[in-house]
């Protein structure tokens, strides 16, 4: 992928599809290190699937054969030295505690980095193709942080639905505002 941000585009969803009921996307820049993390609360997976789902043949899609979003994730983190985890406890195992966290790390002043991209525009996307689950996104750099927690905005809204264009060109607005800050 041409940006990282088709990765967490990718990744979030695998979390949606997985019955996450919150979705935490977490991206913290300190020097040359970038760390994204995906923390959810879905079903989780076991052992046997956690260790398949870097394989890029391994999928649980019917539509097509092959899986490609975390491989790819863990590609681009390795080609800058950096590497990729992923750690995850089922809801049969763990029914008070379950779900899957990948972290991924990049080494920036690497050559092979992929920039950002557009975070902007898959937050917002994530949140209006799946208004009914829960995004908390973090993205800390040296000079601040953006944050948008759509908990927060379910209480202010009421009845009001995240999908509705007034509030997806408020959350888009919102978060360029607090960019054009750090």
């Amino acid at each position: 992928m041409k940006e990282l941000s088709l990765n967490i585009l990718d990744v979030a969803e695998n979390s949606v599809k997985a019955g996450a009921t919150l979705t935490q996307i977490l991206i913290v820049e300190q020097g040359d290190l970038l760390t994204l993390t995906f923390k959810d609360d879905g079903c989780g997976m076991s052992e046997e699937v956690v260790r398949a789902v870097i394989d890029p043949f391994y999928t649980t899609r019917t539509t097509r054969k092959v899986g490609l979003g975390v491989p790819l994730l863990k590609l681009a983190a390795e080609q800058t030295g950096g590497n990729l985890t992923v750690q995850s406890k089922t809801a049969e195992e763990h029914p008070d505690s379950h779900g899957t966290e990948v972290t991924a790390t990049f080494y920036k002043n690497h050559l092979d980095f992929t920039p950002l991209g557009d975070v902007i525009s898959s937050i917002t996307t994530l949140i209006q193709g799946h208004p009914d689950t829960d995004f908390l996104f973090s993205h800390k750099t040296e000079n601040g942080e953006v944050m948008l927690d759509t908990r927060e905005l379910r209480q202010v809204l009421g009845d009001v639905p995240l999908d509705t264009y007034d509030v997806i060109k408020w959350i888009e607005d919102y978060l360029k505002e607090q960019y054009a800050e750090i």
